[in-house]
């Protein structure tokens, strides 16, 4: 009886520490959602203190009423789209690496049990629908690029020998169009400026690390993307957002086959980007 009110006793504690720790964890959370929502409420009410300052510096400079006008007229259209942009839900890096990491575990698992190659082509592919790209890992290491038609399935096996493998829609197509949308004039037509652009849009953009640079050799078909603290982790996994839409936008805007190779350090990775 003492052995049963021993076991009873503990399980209860156990249920308590659980029950505890839930809701210790649930309070860090909203703690977590409450500071980042301050900190735009913060930011919204410093511009609109400066776009106060701006119009009543107008009324008391005449001479440069205009300039003060239009600087206050901004600060108060800054705070009113700081309120309403706020997000309501926010996810940490963390999680969003997680999801990342048990996808880009489920496609390895596939190509290794299909006993495909370690390539990586990511192909400009015209469908019904319109334009897309398409991460192809062939079967064999002298492959050939099947057509528009065998790509659009996860399975290529009603292609030829040589053109047999896999396709799946990259991560990184997905931004892409947002990508273009931050750049003024469009994307470039010449590499090393495309460059450029990929490698402002990983860091600047959307933040997927913390600095990134391109270096372009046109003649040789070839971009390399230097990149540091990944915020999905190691980017030598299987098509890491920061290498999709690399990969994916170079694709895209030279329409060609991209193949890529990853290199990782301990503070750094290299992403050479090559054509023909």
């Amino acid at each position: 009886m003492s052995v049963s009110e021993s076991d009873l006793t503990e399980r209860e504690l156990l249920e308590a520490q659980i029950e505890l720790l839930e809701t210790e964890n649930d309070r860090l959370r909203g703690a977590l959602s409450e500071a980042q929502r301050t900190k735009f409420v913060r930011a919204s009410r410093a511009l609109v203190l400066v776009g106060v300052i701006a119009i009543l510096g107008g009324a008391v400079f005449p001479m440069a009423r205009t300039v003060l006008l239009t600087l206050g007229a901004t600060g108060v259209f800054a705070s009113i789209l700081v309120v309403y942009l706020t997000p309501e839900r926010f996810v940490s890096a963390t999680v969003g690496e997680r999801v990342f990491e048990t996808l880009s575990e489920n496609q390895l698992a596939l190509i290794n049990d299909l006993q495909l190659r370690s390539d990586r082509i990511y192909l400009p592919v015209e469908t019904s629908t319109g334009e897309t790209v398409r991460l192809f890992v062939p079967q064999h290491a002298e492959y050939a690029i099947p057509d528009d038609d065998a790509l659009g399935t996860l399975l290529v096996t009603q292609a030829a020998e040589r053109e047999r493998g896999v396709a799946f829609a990259p991560i990184g197509w997905a931004l892409v169009d947002d990508l273009e949308e931050t750049v003024t004039g469009g994307f470039a037509e010449e590499p090393s400026e495309l460059g450029d652009q990929i490698a402002d849009g990983l860091a600047e953009t959307f933040e997927l690390v913390e600095r990134a640079s391109a270096d372009a050799d046109p003649e040789t078909g070839r971009i390399s993307v230097v990149v540091a603290d990944s915020a999905f982790g190691p980017v030598d996994r299987f098509d890491h957002p920061v290498v999709s839409l690399t990969a994916a936008t170079l694709a895209s805007q030279l329409e060609t086959p991209i193949t890529v190779d990853v290199k990782s350090a301990e503070e750094e990775a290299i992403i050479t980007c090559r054509w023909e």
